[in-house]
């Protein structure tokens, strides 16, 4: 089973910007002398952005020569300092991999495999290939073309309202706050506040029949956050994988005490 839920928002700017920076690095290694047209080009920023970001890191000490209308050169013998992991950590990194890049989202697909590429790149000897080799596969149920979607909304903390059909062919029109994406060997779930319940509940990504963003965006309560509704979870006992499972194929219109589909 997989959960997932994103970071602080708050934090996203400054992840961007450390991950474009990053990006900007390997592609300077890789090309010699680029042109900040042909960078902008290949990260997908404007040429003034590619310009700010070369004297930042010009500012932080990398050793960068050239000019605007030139081209730039990161100056052999900078290297960005090595990652070391065990073998389980390299083992867990490409079992989650492996699952995100078969999840069917072309876009958690290539980040993905860009992850993999930049941890490979980091780790002390490279040319091990021990994480881009890793002989570890995932065969589960494609994500949802609606997981994208929600991906966006969770990250943003958007409003989104949908069409929704339970296990008795019971149709709902709902606004709710998604909070997480369960992934499961049969199938996808996702957990959300439910205004129209006032109360926490999980939907069957098969079982919904209409879905959008609304521009409206929430903040979460001590009521209505994830984390009250995993320690409310918790509290209630745990359920194997195997039986949410079991609940998803077996009895569709009921699901686990740890994922409560009720209207």
């Amino acid at each position: 089973m997989l959960i997932w839920w994103p970071g602080h928002p708050e934090r996203s700017f400054q992840i961007r910007r450390a991950e474009r920076l990053f990006r900007l690095v390997q592609d300077l290694r890789a090309h010699g002398v680029a042109r900040a047209e042909d960078m902008a080009r290949r990260l997908e920023v404007s040429p003034r952005t590619i310009y700010r970001d070369i004297a930042h890191l010009q500012a932080s000490g990398l050793p960068i020569e050239g000019e605007a209308g030139i081209g730039y050169l990161l100056r052999p013998g900078f290297d960005l300092a090595p990652v070391a992991f065990t073998h389980d950590q390299v083992e867990a990194l490409a079992l989650g991999l492996a699952y995100a890049e078969r999840a069917g989202d072309p876009v958690l697909a290539q980040a993905a495999r860009e992850a993999r590429a930049k941890l490979q790149a980091g780790m002390p000897r490279p040319e091990d290939r021990t994480l881009a080799d890793a002989p570890y596969f995932s065969l589960h149920a494609r994500m949802p073309p609606q997981a994208r979607l929600l991906r966006e909304a969770i990250r943003k903390r958007q409003v989104v309202q949908m069409s929704y059909r339970d296990g008795a062919d019971r149709v709902s029109h709902r606004r709710v706050r998604p909070l997480a994406i369960w992934g499961f060997t049969e199938g996808w779930m996702f957990t959300a506040w439910c205004e129209l319940r006032a109360d926490f509940r999980t939907f069957r990504f098969d079982r919904i029949l209409d879905l959008s963003r609304t521009a409206e965006t929430f903040e979460e309560t001590d009521s209505t956050s994830l984390a009250t509704f995993l320690e409310r979870d918790r509290c209630e006992g745990p359920v194997s994988a195997a039986d949410a499972v079991d609940a998803i194929r077996v009895q569709p219109w009921k699901t686990s005490a740890r994922l409560p589909e009720r209207r």
